[in-house]
């Protein structure tokens, strides 16, 4: 499925030295290992975050053991004694890296402080998580003209490093709702209303559109804009009649339509009360 070592070569001679706020870590290098066994009890002076693809096997983390499974991340922190074992062997993803001091913000040496000290060991079962993908994306497949060119490997890198923080240090926090902000449903509303005038946009149609009732949609408009929701149609209609009127040469008849007035009578009514002219003397005729 992939090319293990080309994709080691490959990620080792161009994603060690990472772009924007990545550049604040220095990675040590990049581990693609096909079949992983074994290996002695160590322990590294850096952050070292490994990805099981495929596989069985043990984590020993300060004489604690953890299963290994396809999708278990998990993270070796700064002088802690542990040890990877398998019989059959691991598909194992490994990266090295520690913060430049020199290089980072404040905020960038708080959330490695918060890795080091506070991080998960094990997260099982992540394979979905945008951290696999990343991280997979890094890889070269098969067919090689699918994968990432080589410039594009620094940032795909540091986008994965910055992922770690989030799923290890907040992967035992609930997770927040999504919560829709009241000038984010106004904008939907405003796009919804502006790309449908031609069809009906009554408050009933665009409050089901958006999952709320007419008297919240009718409170968004009043408190966003201070204006009623019928008052914004009909000014969005006019605004869109005007400029049908000056910019194009469709008859009053299919303007009247493509506004979303019923009939060249509502329409003429209505664009000279909003215009104090007619729609045939506001265009030229």
């Amino acid at each position: 499925m992939y090319k293990w070592r080309e994709s080691a070569l490959m990620l080792n001679a161009h994603a060690t030295v990472l772009p924007g706020g990545a550049k604040a870590y220095r990675v040590h290098g990049w581990g693609v290992d096909a079949a992983h066994y074994d290996n002695p009890v160590h322990k590294h002076s850096c952050v070292e975050i490994c990805y099981v693809m495929e596989g069985v096997g043990t984590y020993m983390d300060n004489d604690v053991d953890y299963p290994l499974r396809a999708g278990t991340f998990f993270c070796s922190k700064p002088g802690v004694p542990h040890q990877i074992r398998s019989r059959t062997g691991l598909q194992l993803l490994h990266v090295a890296f520690e913060l430049d001091e020199q290089q980072a913000s404040q905020e960038e040496t708080d959330a490695y402080l918060q890795l080091t000290e506070e991080a998960e060991v094990c997260i099982h079962d992540a394979d979905t998580a945008a951290t696999a993908a990343l991280w997979r994306a890094l890889l070269i497949p098969q067919q090689v003209e699918q994968a990432l060119p080589a410039s594009q490997l620094p940032v795909a890198a540091g986008l994965l490093l910055s992922s770690f923080y989030s799923l290890f240090v907040r992967a035992a926090l609930p997770q927040p709702q999504p919560v829709r902000s009241s000038t984010h449903l106004l904008q939907q509303a405003k796009r919804y209303i502006r790309d449908n005038l031609d069809t009906d946009v009554s408050q009933a149609q665009v409050a089901g559109y958006l999952h709320l009732s007419p008297r919240h949609l009718s409170r968004l408009f009043a408190e966003g804009i201070g204006e009623s929701y019928s008052g914004f149609v009909r000014r969005e209609r006019i605004s869109r009649a005007a400029y049908l009127l000056k910019h194009s040469d469709l008859s009053i008849q299919q303007i009247a339509i493509q506004s979303g007035f019923g009939s060249v009578h509502a329409f003429t009514r209505a664009f000279t009360r909003e215009k104090q002219q007619p729609p045939g003397r506001f265009r030229g005729e």
